[in-house]
């Protein structure tokens, strides 16, 4: 199946770049690609061809972990962009894969960019970004342990999950340098279907818990979800010091049942050191989509950066806060709840050592520190700490009667490709968890919607 997919990956990108009698901007694009693929895939050249094959547009396969426990997961990718003007800035990202366990994930991703250069200059001011996306997902192995921190591993059972994800939000630059700071503003419609699961030698949800010890089980309202946030990206100490900030307030309004409806509060506090004055910041780039690498909004030929043998490392920090609010009588239902251990459902490591989704409830403590540098051209070692805990109750979130958690491993960061992450975690309470993984984003590219 695979070597079909490649060879009719191969098959498009020659035959779209074929049809252009008056060259577009998408025919240039397909040009564009097409001749990158005949210069370094038809001569072998295997850096030059992954780019091309992994990160090209407008077509490449898309890769990458959808969710954990859930497989590999691999498909086409779509990206393309329009310049109208010399204002506005648009892009388009569509994608779809499948994973080893019949999971899979399609998603459309539009993007508008109000970019406007000051004149006599080309210096570009820091501009608005206007999110709009329609994203499905279906997951077949989910785990669940019930809630709170006192759960035993023993507990295991599992479910399926099917999201609908439909909404915009903005990126709206409030304050440049030092402190680059941004208002985000968000509004989706959320729809969520759970479905036992019976396909694994554990049980499935329903044969152990109910609507009291899993709420939301027998009934998923559908939602009006917004949001308001601030972040703050200042480079301090002459490039010294880089922090990521968000400060983020949402409202979860179920249509039809109010006894779901709640609101969160998250604070996300992160600290890069560079290590070397090469290192890169890593940290997606706002005018890409999740399928795009471009290193600039204003590139015509929007290229990814290229793989790269210079050593980098940083050292790195961060405070993860989530606290949900609910009206009396009303619930958090658990399949919005954040969760700690292994990775969560956006992929993000959270006490690596246990098993994924292990700890589950309204509400969430993290700390992290790790260190990660290049030991040879694009791969890297990397060590963490961590130490953190889940509360059924807001006032419990304290640091006390923390859990504890190590992790070292490789890593792999080329160009625009994929982060790939294996580690060996140990420390918790629950022996060893082995960790591989690869970011379903290209490097650069902008997150997708998270699934809660």
């Amino acid at each position: 199946m695979r070597r079909h997919m490649l060879f009719l990956f191969v098959c498009l990108i020659v035959l779209a770049g074929r049809v252009h009698a008056q060259e577009s901007q998408l025919g240039a694009e397909f040009r564009r690609e097409r001749e990158s693929f005949q210069k370094n895939c038809a001569q072998f050249k295997f850096i030059g061809c992954g780019e091309v094959l992994f990160t090209g547009h407008p077509l490449h396969i898309a890769v990458g972990s959808i969710a954990p426990g859930n497989g590999f997961g691999a498909g086409p990718a779509f990206v393309t962009h329009y310049t109208p003007n010399e204002t506005w800035r648009l892009s388009f990202n569509a994608d779809a894969i499948v994973s080893t366990n019949g999971s899979w994930r399609a998603g459309v991703y539009g993007k508008a960019i109000y970019a406007k250069i000051e004149p006599g200059t080309t210096t570009v001011k820091p501009y608005p970004v206007l999110n709009f996306y329609a994203q499905a997902a279906s997951l077949n192995k989910i785990s669940y342990y019930g809630l709170g921190p006192d759960t035993a591993r023993a507990d295991q059972t599992f479910f399926g999950m099917r999201e609908t994800i439909v909404g915009a939000n903005v990126v709206y630059p409030l304050l440049g340098k030092p402190l680059n700071m941004s208002l985000h503003v968000e509004a989706n419609g959320r729809f969520v279907d759970i479905r036992g699961n019976h396909d694994q030698a554990g049980r499935s949800i329903e044969e152990v818990h109910n609507d009291a010890t899993a709420p939301g089980l027998s009934n998923q309202p559908a939602y009006a979800q917004f949001g308001e946030g601030v972040r703050i990206r200042p480079v301090l100490f002459a490039d010294n010091l880089r922090l990521n900030y968000f400060v983020n307030f949402q409202q979860f309004v179920a249509v039809g049942d109010s006894q779901f409806s709640f609101r969160r509060f998250t604070v996300d506090l992160a600290h890069q050191i560079p290590l070397s004055r090469k290192t890169r910041t890593l940290l997606p780039r706002d005018h890409n989509g999740p399928d795009d690498c471009s290193t600039s909004a204003t590139d015509s030929k929007h290229d990814c950066p290229s793989v790269t043998t210079d050593r980098e490392g940083s050292i790195g920090f961060r405070l993860f806060i989530a606290e949900s609010i609910t009206s009396s009588g009303h619930v958090v239902p658990f399949y919005f709840q954040p969760t700690l251990g292994g990775s969560d459902l956006n992929g993000k490591s959270s006490l690596a050592s246990y098993q994924d989704y292990r700890f589950r409830a309204p509400n969430a403590l993290l700390l992290q520190g790790n260190i990660e540098h290049s030991i040879y051209g694009p791969i890297g070692v990397f060590f963490m700490a961590e130490t953190g805990k889940v509360a059924l109750r807001r006032g419990d979130i304290e640091f006390k009667h923390l859990v504890h958690s190590y992790s070292a491993g490789l890593t792999l960061r080329a160009g625009g490709f994929p982060m790939v992450h294996l580690l060996y975690a140990w420390g918790g309470r629950e022996g060893t968890h082995t960790i591989a993984g690869m970011n379903t984003s290209l490097l650069g590219g902008s997150s997708r919607p998270a699934f809660y």
